[in-house]
């Protein structure tokens, strides 16, 4: 384990090694915010949806008494989708398919030597490899999980103009209600994202840039499996860290 780690912290240090021309570094940032985040659109905006429906609805059946208003419903939604659905969830939703999808391409170019002939060509080949993947996730990952707050919102509030299950109006008045509030449980979530986002491609990029090549593509599937599992472990401990840290 502490060889692992410092291997970890070599790799990171390594990535301010010996820089490229920083044309070559904002096309691969480019390439790598399109491959990390923009891709990822689809699926987030599709599960935060219908994690805003559910929540309408699980909240709404569970809260049936005459004291408690309507707008109830939507504050708890907001606060659920903000503090912890969203930023996390959708961070581990992320880790699956982002940190498998970097641990397998870095896995398949050390097999394939392309890492080694950047080497032997005098190119940083952590820097360039790996550096663009931890930019690009810090600056898109944010706006993911900004989107992911939308659409979560829209399908809560879909399902109520649906079905009535409360009325709309009652719906985003809860989701405005106690608004002082907004801004702190965002800065609170995007601040989680960032460091989400960091653990997510370092971690993946480390057990594929040093997948073992003498096991073969059975490695990188082994590295792929370790990313994801490693990545979501250290979300969830640096979850519990920084609510410790910024809520209480």
């Amino acid at each position: 384990m502490i060889n692992n780690f410092g291997k970890y912290i070599i790799m990171l240090y390594n990535i301010f090694q010996k820089p490229e021309k920083i044309a070559a570094y904002f096309k691969r940032l480019l390439d790598e915010i399109i491959q990390l985040g923009i891709n990822s659109l689809f699926i987030v905006s599709i599960m935060s949806a219908f994690m805003g429906a559910v929540l309408v609805i699980q909240t709404a059946t569970a809260i049936e008494s005459a004291w408690i208003p309507d707008y109830t419903v939507g504050f708890t939604v907001k606060q659920s989708m903000l503090l912890e659905f969203c930023p996390t969830i959708i961070s581990l939703i992320l880790a699956g398919k982002v940190g498998s999808n970097i641990a397998s391409e870095l896995g398949t170019m050390k097999l394939s030597e392309q890492v080694d002939a950047l080497e032997v060509m005098g190119v940083n080949s952590v820097g360039y490899l790996i550096g663009p993947k931890i930019l690009g996730s810090l600056l898109i990952f944010p706006i993911v999980i900004i989107y992911s707050m939308f659409f979560g919102f829209l399908g809560g509030g879909l399902v109520c103009y649906f079905t009535e299950i409360i009325p709309v109006n009652q719906y985003i008045l809860g989701i405005r209600s106690f608004s002082e509030d907004n801004f702190v449980f965002i800065r609170y979530a995007l601040t989680k994202t960032i460091v989400f986002a960091f653990l997510i491609t370092s971690i993946s990029s480390y057990f594929g840039y040093y997948v073992n090549i003498k096991g073969g593509a059975l490695e990188v599937g082994k590295a792929s499996t370790n990313a994801v599992v490693y990545s979501s472990i250290f979300i969830l401990f640096a979850n519990y860290i920084l609510t410790q840290l910024m809520l209480i």
